[in-house]
């Protein structure tokens, strides 16, 4: 019998070990593909320019002369880019940006449990935000960061992921001096197409860590004193009497492209307001608007 149970455990111990290096090395080939890109894109950066002469005077060829200069540097990540992945599993997600024929990826990719799977490096552009505009900036995908939540859209975001989206983002932050108001959702970027990270996400919060802008509460829904002269905060501010910008113009000037009107609408409200984003502004919607865009000057 002690035999039986020595060989038993041995051959459990087999397959754990078994087990835990097939998992280690699932995305193998995965990896090993990844290098073999990253070594022809960065071929074209180390190419030397032929000159006229090197190219027999070819009618394309324009350099008369080469001369190397050593005061250069690689991109700049300026934004970071937040998303959903409108999918049921990180392990979904990861074989969706893997897989060629998708022609779609992301810097990093955090999951319900908190884990953060990074699949680019930063300096390299990622297909993630698409024909997205923001500002005059009509090539994002140049100019940011994308990183994708494990969520299907019409879920809550879990306390670990959003924990460790704010280490993330600390890190980008602090890495890239990438300005407060440049972290933005992929909604906002894509008002006609997009509805990603879904009203769920916690904008305020990551405001509050210095990750995106928010307005002025006590702006928007002022304390007022009443006939006891206790102050009391004003609950509903739709009949409180105020000048506002015009909303399209506040619009253009936080970001957003307003070519659509409704849905540049749709998507601050989306962001800012998270409820009833079908609608029209509404005058505290506006007020909030208004708070915000003085923000962006």
């Amino acid at each position: 019998m002690s035999f039986h149970r020595f060989f038993s455990a041995l051959l459990l111990i087999g397959i754990s070990i078994a087990f835990a290096s097939c998992s280690k090395n699932i995305y193998k080939d995965n990896n090993k593909a990844h290098k073999k890109a990253v070594k022809e894109a960065t071929a074209f950066i180390r190419e030397i320019p032929k000159t006229k002469a090197e190219l027999d005077y070819d009618t394309l060829s324009i350099t008369d002369e080469w001369v190397g200069t050593t005061n250069f540097s690689i991109r700049k990540p300026n934004y970071v880019i937040i998303h959903h992945t409108a999918q049921d599993s990180l392990k979904q997600t990861i074989i969706t940006f893997t897989v060629s024929r998708t022609q779609v990826s992301s810097h990093y990719v955090v999951g319900r449990d908190g884990e953060i799977v990074q699949m680019l490096n930063d300096y390299l552009r990622s297909w993630h935000a698409g024909s997205g505009r923001w500002g005059n900036d009509t090539d994002l995908n140049s100019a940011s960061i994308g990183i994708e939540l494990d969520n299907n859209g019409s879920e809550p975001f879990t306390n670990a992921q959003i924990e460790s989206l704010l280490v993330l983002l600390k890190r980008l932050k602090w890495k890239y001096g990438i300005p407060t108001a440049n972290f933005i959702g992929h909604s906002d970027i894509a008002p006609s197409r997009k509805v990603d990270p879904s009203t769920y996400f916690p904008w305020r919060k990551l405001a509050e860590e210095g990750y995106g802008l928010w307005y002025d509460e006590a702006e928007v829904f002022p304390i007022i004193p009443p006939l006891d002269y206790t102050s009391i905060p004003l609950e509903n501010s739709d009949y409180l009497p105020k000048e506002t910008v015009d909303p399209i113009l506040a619009l253009r000037i936080i970001g957003y492209d307003v070519s659509d009107p409704k849905a540049a609408i749709r998507s601050f409200k989306l962001h800012f307001i998270q409820r009833d984003i079908e609608s029209e502004l509404t005058e505290t919607d506006k007020r909030i608007l208004d708070s915000l865009y003085k923000k962006y000057l």
